[in-house]
């Protein structure tokens, strides 16, 4: 989504880390283009204004450091404001409190709300909360049979909720059956509109009044940009909601309404939507999305999606068959399926520092979904022997797994390739001094010897 914005900005703090002293002159002319560049990504006029006269202030008065170059320092300044602008602190969910924890989402017809709602009931569920969907839109055809549907994926109760029951009423009737059934988090979807009307609001207003609720999240479409914070600060001004959640933020709009929504309503954004597949939610965090932006990747979050799908055990076992050319296609397959549970190749890159540098290189290599996909293919067309040893894989068998999986014997001959040459890497890293080779370890020569 912040492309545009880190190619823009990674070119302006370029010229300043080429600067041996930071001037008055310097510093307005590169907050200047900044300016342009936020503006660029659709960010809120007003809210630009303020960050551009802060951060200028802060970098005119800077004190030069011996750590830092003046351009880094100025760089240090501005993703500081950044962290600022899109909400200083990591804001969750209140679990705590009042028992059941109750949330209602609201938000425009087609915002992503039903899907937002499966999505935030699995994260609690993975938190060992025990949630309850309950579908309070009965006008959008087939919005109850949808979280239902949801319900039923994810193994999560939804209740019975029908078109002939207003409601306030649904709401009043899952919070009863809640408290039977022992489910301590609601999760109210409610109706939207393709606009912001009387109706809607007084709708949202009786559950309000009706049920204590610890959370109303407002679910915005990043896509529509200074449109989402618009409709935004009329639910806040309504119904004073305590969050905001952005869907599509994987799309190709610019920015402008995660960078504004904060300083506009004064509520937080507290997750992200990344993604149509059910685990595509994440909890949002300013400072981590402000490096991104920067170019500076995201190693925690990388580092937290390696750990949701990685098994510690198996993660050793694969490394020992790494170290002794054991690993096989089979584990290779394993491979491909965890980064694909991480998310799009597009994503995982995203979050590794200095990426933006070299998508910028002309040569520079592409993630491509497809290859991978192609890849799963050409190896689940593989007998379990193929597999655990290629080296048996000649040419009749070539033909079949390429007819199996629908690509050509050149697809299979390059996934044989690379798989084959990756194996020849490690068993040259083996022998590299100083690397683990089993239970041995080379020893170093004695003129280096302590």
């Amino acid at each position: 989504m912040f492309d545009n914005l880190t190619d823009r900005l990674e070119g302006v703090f370029k010229k300043l880390r080429g600067t041996g002293k930071l001037t008055e002159e310097n510093i307005q002319e590169s907050m200047s283009e900044v300016r342009m560049a936020l503006l660029e990504a659709d960010v809120n006029f007003q809210v630009v204004k303020q960050f551009i006269a802060k951060t200028t202030e802060k970098s005119i008065g800077l004190e030069v450091t011996k750590t830092l170059s003046p351009g880094q320092q100025v760089i240090k300044v501005v993703h500081d404001e950044l962290v600022e602008l899109l909400g200083g602190n990591t804001e969750q969910i209140r679990l705590d409190g009042r028992q059941p924890v109750t949330i209602m989402m609201a938000g425009l017809q087609g915002s992503g709300k039903t899907t937002t709602s499966g999505k935030l009931a699995k994260m609690l569920k993975e938190k060992g909360r025990t949630p309850y969907l309950v579908p309070a839109d009965i006008y959008r055809p087939a919005a109850i049979e949808q979280l239902q549907i949801l319900g039923e994926q994810l193994g999560i109760p939804v209740h019975p909720s029908t078109t002939d029951i207003k409601p306030v009423d649904i709401c009043r009737q899952a919070m009863v059956a809640a408290d039977k059934n022992g489910y301590d988090t609601l999760i109210f979807d409610t109706a939207g509109r393709l606009h912001v009307d009387e109706e809607l609001m007084n709708e949202l207003k009786d559950i309000q009044r009706s049920i204590h609720l610890s959370e109303v999240l407002f679910v915005a479409d990043a896509m529509t940009g200074q449109d989402a914070v618009t409709v935004a600060d009329k639910f806040n001004q309504d119904l004073e909601i305590s969050g905001v959640v952005l869907t599509k933020m994987e799309g190709d709009a610019r920015g402008g309404a995660a960078l504004s929504i904060k300083n506009v309503t004064g509520k937080p954004i507290k997750f992200i939507g990344i993604g149509e597949g059910l685990d595509a939610l994440e909890i949002f965090h300013p400072d981590r999305m402000a490096s991104r932006i920067l170019g500076m990747g995201d190693v925690l979050t990388l580092i937290e999606k390696a750990e949701a799908v990685v098994d510690r055990k198996e993660a050793d076992k694969l490394a020992k068959k790494l170290r002794q050319s054991t690993f096989t296609l089979e584990d290779f397959l394993g491979q491909i399926q965890q980064i694909k549970k991480m998310g799009s190749l597009e994503q995982i890159l995203d979050m590794i520092p200095g990426i933006n540098k070299l998508k910028q290189l002309k040569n520079a290599p592409k993630p491509d979904e497809k290859e991978l996909a192609k890849t799963e293919a050409i190896i689940r067309s593989m007998t379990r022997k193929e597999r655990q040893n290629h080296t048996i894989i000649n040419g009749s068998r070539r033909q079949r797994i390429a007819t199996g999986s629908g690509t050509s014997v050149s697809d299979v001959n390059r996934v044989i390739k690379s798989y084959a040459a990756m194996l020849k890497m490690m068993k040259k890293m083996r022998g590299k001094p100083g690397l683990v080779t089993g239970k041995k370890r080379r020893k170093m020569p004695k003129g280096m010897r302590k």
